[in-house]
């Protein structure tokens, strides 16, 4: 099934100038074929093309809007972008399939890669979205200093780091009904000034089990368990 991402409205759907192309000139859409579109905000809608060009596509709502089913917690990701960015790329693709709400990205001390192309960035979580069958595209940020990061405002704020210290497991910590914020640093690991300052600005240290993590593994191992665990409520609630 191919899907579009559009905007939507007077009950007609505009899709963007690189959804356009990919339908016009990649899948060769004419007037009259039918189209599945979503806006990117949880809405799913089907269509019917009026105008089909490689700059400008445009269908008429057939049917729609169905709401995709909200989740029960909200997670924001914030980890140091790795040298070889692929890996890093191929974690953010798999991560929007499990299903994350939004990504930063972060320039530690450590860092071994300070630039990310943010439309490159865009189009895997667009590309992740529509393969995955969801219509809501997660919040994608740029490279902010880890300083900015601690004041996000959220319900909660857990950073994960190799150091030593009093950690909670993943398993005990509840995700349903709440806002989470979780870091993870570079290949380098967080300074010990950068752990400190999480601290003071509430930062629970979180512990990913016995194993040391690759940067990507981290962070897809946290996709994986907040989603797993916002479904059984965590070991603390059981």
């Amino acid at each position: 099934m191919n899907i579009f991402i559009a905007t939507i409205k007077d009950n007609k759907a505009f899709l963007t100038e690189e959804e356009s192309w990919h339908c016009a000139k990649v899948l060769r859409k004419k007037a009259g074929d039918p189209v599945s579109v979503i806006d990117g905000e949880g809405n799913f809608y089907s269509g019917t093309l009026q105008l089909v060009s490689e700059k400008s596509c445009v269908a008429g709502i057939t049917e729609g809007p169905v709401k995709q089913p909200s989740k029960n917690h909200y997670l924001h990701l914030a980890i140091a972008p790795t040298k070889q960015i692929d890996r890093i790329e191929w974690m953010l693709e798999k991560a929007v399939e499990i299903g994350i709400d939004e990504v930063s990205f972060l320039n530690c001390k450590n860092s071994e890669r300070v630039v990310i192309k943010e439309p490159r960035i865009r189009k895997i979580v667009e590309s992740a979205v529509k393969q995955s069958l969801q219509a809501r595209l997660p919040k994608v940020n740029g490279l902010v200093n880890f300083d900015k990061i601690l004041n996000v405002p959220c319900d909660q704020k857990l950073i994960a780091h190799c150091g030593g210290g009093e950690k909670k497991d993943i398993s005990e910590i509840k995700f349903s009904g709440l806002k989470t914020l979780v870091v993870v640093g570079p290949e380098g690991d967080f300074s010990e000034t950068e752990v400190k300052a999480a601290g003071s600005a509430g930062f629970s240290q979180l512990s990913l089990g016995d194993t040391r993590l690759r940067t990507e593994t981290a962070g897809l191992y946290i996709c994986q368990a907040v989603s797993l665990l916002s479904k059984t409520g965590g070991r603390s609630e059981q």
